[in-house]
């Protein structure tokens, strides 16, 4: 899958963990269970779980399910897997009897094109196609595609032309495409941590490209995450507690450009608006936390391409969400625009 973000969510993880990147050093008491972690790669980046639970061999089973099950939803969400659903939909335009994960996760962007008006639109792929189309050939011109490719990809884009049931996808446009990249990494990290809630693990941390928390470290403390600041990666912009208690968030996702340029310019990058077929760079970056992360992944990547006057009516139908927004020289702000930081 597309390599979003992980800048963030490797930050976050190495601030939960401990000071040294990569390193785990938890506070635990002598009395604590001592956390099974794991560390690997999942959807082709460096990934993460940690489980606070008294079996060892028990927690290391777990992590082999979980993992099954990560591979699983790749098998459905990748554009990378020729045998992927989505790419088997993509090649023919329409796929018949899907599986109910990409008919729930689409038709959950589909909602979020919706509210958004265009702002995220999973259609969006035949013009993250022409980029990186033109930037993998010699000489490429550094300003990207010319306003004319640029036009006749967006012919091929559009949200309302998709057609969603559970006999049937279809895809309305000839030429279309979906990509669910802003949306499969957090709606897998919801299905690992549903699946681990369910056997009886209370206090885990998941790291598969965003970040989701149940319980608390192994000394009671909350799991803590911290935000790092997209233009200097050494530097932490602030910490959120991350957790199922009150004042604690139980997912946390961010979105920047960083996260796949384009070329010598940064300015140029994947994070694209659907409506103009241009990068967006009205922020930095945006963090979101959120009751789940697939809603924390949909609406960090969404609010990065809405401009600040368009997000008010976006974020009034989403009253449980937080979020924070970083401009070029590292300055937090909330959605009104007053200065913001962790907790």
């Amino acid at each position: 899958m597309l390599n979003r973000r992980r800048f963030l969510s490797v930050a976050a993880t190495a601030a939960v963990l401990g000071s040294v990147p990569g390193r785990p050093a938890f506070a635990a008491s002598a009395a604590s269970p001592a956390p099974t972690v794991w560390k690997g790669v999942a959807m082709g980046a460096v990934a993460s779980m940690t489980l606070v639970h008294p079996d060892r061999a028990q927690a290391q089973a777990m992590i082999a399910r979980c993992m099954a099950e990560v591979e699983r939803l790749e098998s459905i969400f990748s554009l990378y897997r020729a045998d992927s659903a989505l790419s088997r939909l993509n090649a023919a335009g329409r796929l018949d009897d899907p599986q109910t994960e990409l008919v729930q996760l689409l038709s959950f962007g589909l909602s979020l094109a919706q509210a958004s008006g265009g702002a995220f639109d999973p259609s969006v792929q035949p013009l993250l196609r022409l980029y990186f189309d033109h930037f993998s050939r010699p000489g490429a011109s550094p300003q990207g595609p010319t306003a004319a490719a640029i036009a006749q990809a967006r012919q091929r884009v559009g949200f309302a032309d998709v057609e969603v049931g559970l006999g049937r996808i279809r895809l309305g446009r000839p030429g279309a495409a979906i990509t669910l990249n802003g949306l499969a990494q957090g709606f897998i990290t919801d299905r690992v941590a549903d699946l681990l809630q369910a056997n009886g693990f209370d206090n885990v941390l998941i790291d598969l490209g965003e970040g989701r928390a149940l319980g608390h470290r192994p000394d009671g403390a909350p799991w803590r995450a911290g935000v790092a600041d997209p233009a200097e990666p050494g530097r932490t912009l602030f910490e959120l507690p991350l957790g199922s208690a009150r004042g604690q968030y139980p997912a946390l996702a961010s979105s920047g450009g960083y996260g796949t340029r384009f070329g010598p310019n940064p300015a140029l990058h994947h994070l694209l608006d659907p409506r103009t077929g241009r990068s967006a760079n009205h922020h930095a970056a945006v963090s979101v936390a959120a009751p789940r992360a697939t809603l924390a992944d949909g609406l960090s990547t969404t609010l990065l391409v809405l401009s600040p006057e368009q997000r008010t009516p976006l974020l009034a139908n989403y009253p449980t969400v937080r979020t924070w927004f970083v401009d070029a020289a590292g300055h937090v702000t909330g959605p009104d625009g007053a200065p913001a930081g962790g907790a």
